[in-house]
């Protein structure tokens, strides 16, 4: 089992009461929402709110039960249009009121409860802590667009980021870098390293039910244009032309097949393109898996690849190594500086070099390549970015935010939340 008992801290750990009342807003609960709140309330006395009990971007099946936190559910479906947005904002508004919190923890600051919760605040003069999993270059920046931000983050007292270029950023915008703790994107490690272990002691049986290959590179994610995978079919075609071509010895290698998990707009593109290139025959698209599939997938993988041009951290790159797989991350994936060491747990890359990724594919399906190694290092690496990472640099950020005056909402402030809440 992989736990992290003592979690690394960027500062000294901070004292919180165990009966502390907080706040976590979240759009919707997925399992890693779970396993981080149920942490954090160990902790201290944790209230997970979600605006909406379903929407349109996510497919997860709901998550029944709060173990150790108490959870409040606003609406039930996230419609988008400004009727709810309306309904929404009274109903956080109420139940923030209900809950009395001493802090309020909001994901980013841009989403409509985000902004309700942060204008809720100013009107109470109660603490926010703000999450935040961007970066300074996941997205490009407009200075008028980053002129808001600032403004905005100067009002939270503290903030817990994803990981190292998450915490640069919100220093770059403002938050004072003593106020700024990690751990924001973890999931349930536990889960996957025990579910995992469950499938490779079994694993004829998980493969010819599930009708996996022998031997795989696997690859999960939304089929929308940012996931790149359009790039990453043509950089597997690649890697099987170079490997039709080597030899070891006298012996061809063992070209492996890739696996595609997830759905989306470009699902027919995506298929079309596969035929186009010849490996058809090569590739497997199950389609979107639920939580409790997936351990079966990573279980029997070789590696993950995770090819985006563009994101903000890559949690499927947590579940892969907390499975022990070696991981091929693009170098714009938020995630990469913290969780892949070159060399030792995987590989980072130039998304758009398809010969580049190509030639990585190549590295590790090389029946001489440290596999379990490398496999192994994931984990050690993981280890360390679990949910007791997020409940701890929760409570440090917490703990700050209460050690720190409420920031002044001026009137400049308050019309700005205003027109934000209006879209």
């Amino acid at each position: 089992m992989i736990s992290a008992s003592s979690p690394p801290t960027d500062h000294a750990s901070k004292v919180v009461p165990k009966e502390t009342r907080v706040a976590v807003l979240f759009h919707r609960f997925g399992p890693y929402h779970h396993a981080r709140l149920n942490a954090a309330g160990q902790l201290m006395s944790v209230f997970g709110v979600e605006a909406c009990a379903a929407e349109d971007t996510y497919a997860w099946a709901k998550v029944d039960g709060s173990a150790d936190f108490t959870r409040i559910t606003l609406t039930d479906r996230d419609s988008g249009v400004r009727r709810w947005r309306r309904e929404l904002q009274y109903k956080l508004w109420r139940a923030l009121e209900e809950i009395k919190p001493q802090i309020v923890v909001v994901p980013g600051w841009s989403s409509a409860d985000a902004v309700s919760a942060l204008w809720w605040c100013g009107k109470k003069n109660i603490p926010a802590v703000v999450m935040s999993e961007s970066t300074a270059w996941d997205e490009r920046r407009v200075v008028w667009k980053e002129w808001i931000k600032s403004r905005l983050i100067k009002l939270f007292s503290a903030g817990l980021a994803g990981g190292s270029p998450h915490a640069d950023y919100l220093a770059q915008l403002g938050l004072p870098r003593d106020r700024i703790f990690k751990g924001y994107d973890t999931v349930d490690n536990d889960y996957f390293a025990a579910k995992t272990a469950e499938v490779r002691s079994q694993k004829s049986e998980v493969r010819n039910q599930r009708g996996l290959p022998k031997k795989y590179f696997l690859a999960s994610a939304r089929f929308i244009e940012k996931k790149n995978l359009s790039k990453l079919i043509e950089a597997y075609a690649r890697y099987r032309a170079m490997a039709e071509k080597s030899e070891i010895g006298n012996q061809k290698p063992e070209i492996w097949s890739l696996v595609l998990l997830g759905d989306g707009p470009l699902r027919e593109t995506l298929k079309s393109q596969i035929s186009t290139l010849g490996i058809r025959d090569h590739m497997l698209l199950p389609g979107f898996k639920q939580y409790d599939e997936l351990p079966a997938y990573f279980g029997l993988a070789g590696a993950f690849v995770h090819a985006s041009t563009t994101e903000q951290w890559g949690l499927v790159v947590n579940e892969a190594m907390a499975s022990g797989l070696p991981v091929l991350v693009s170098n714009r994936c938020g995630c990469a500086p913290d969780l892949v060491q070159e060399g030792v747990n995987g590989f980072t890359f130039d998304p758009c070099d398809i010969e580049q990724l190509a030639k990585l594919m190549l590295r590790v399906s090389d029946s001489q390549f440290p596999i379990s190694d490398f496999g192994a290092a994931s984990r050690r690496i993981i280890s360390s970015w679990g949910p007791e990472r997020f409940a701890s640099g929760l409570r440090d950020a917490v703990a700050t935010a209460l050690n720190n005056p409420c920031p002044n909402f001026g009137t400049l402030d308050r019309l700005l939340l205003w027109l934000l809440s209006q879209r």
